[in-house]
């Protein structure tokens, strides 16, 4: 069912349930974003709102729920954005309020960040900027370290429920966007036919 857009003039009345909807139909990744409490206990929070934002300087972001404890905790503390793997998903339902049945596995480290154990990829993240987005915080990090796994599928939300990552899909994939300034599409370019 779609919404009829508003006579001109007039903002439209969006149903929350349906933009919801429209917005799971977006398949994302899922992350467990962790800092410390200011007395050094580990927090962590499962987002799936992750963005990556600039490689110069290397910048990523979250989108909190105004008013969770760690929305508020993440103004002057670092934090992890831990992209979780396939076989993470009770770590993911522990840390959005169902607890699991052993142990979080954090890495082996009793200074510095929390990070999980098992991620397909940690970036590591030092404050940069919060932003209002209405109901959420939009929260910039600064990476300062990073891992990666490519053994580990990352784990998959879509229309409400965790996925795993499919086959490819027909076609060939390319190395870089572009449109970007690096490939030099758009720098001196006369002539915007196709190849």
């Amino acid at each position: 069912m779609s919404q009829q857009p508003a006579p001109t003039g007039q903002l439209p009345d969006i149903d929350p349930r349906q933009l919801r909807n429209a917005f799971g139909k977006f398949a994302t990744g899922v992350t467990v974003v962790t800092c410390r409490t200011p007395d050094g206990v580990p927090h962590g929070a499962t987002v799936n709102a992750f963005t990556a934002v600039s490689l110069d300087p290397p910048l990523a972001q979250v989108t909190l729920i105004r008013g969770n404890k760690i929305s508020g905790l993440l103004e002057d503390s670092p934090f992890a954005i831990n992209i979780m793997s396939s076989g993470q998903m009770d770590t993911c339902l522990n840390f959005a309020g169902k607890p699991m049945k052993g142990e979080v596995a954090w890495r082996p480290d009793a200074e510095g960040i929390p990070v999980l154990q098992g991620n397909s990829a940690t970036l590591e993240c030092e404050p940069w900027a919060i932003y209002d987005g209405g109901d959420h915080l939009i929260v910039v990090g600064r990476v300062i370290a990073l891992h990666s796994n490519d053994e580990l599928d990352p784990l998959c939300f879509f229309a409400g429920k965790f996925r795993e990552i499919g086959d490819h899909v027909g076609g060939a994939p390319w190395a870089s966007c572009g449109d970007s300034m690096a490939t030099g599409w758009f720098e001196g370019s006369t002539d915007f036919n196709a190849f």
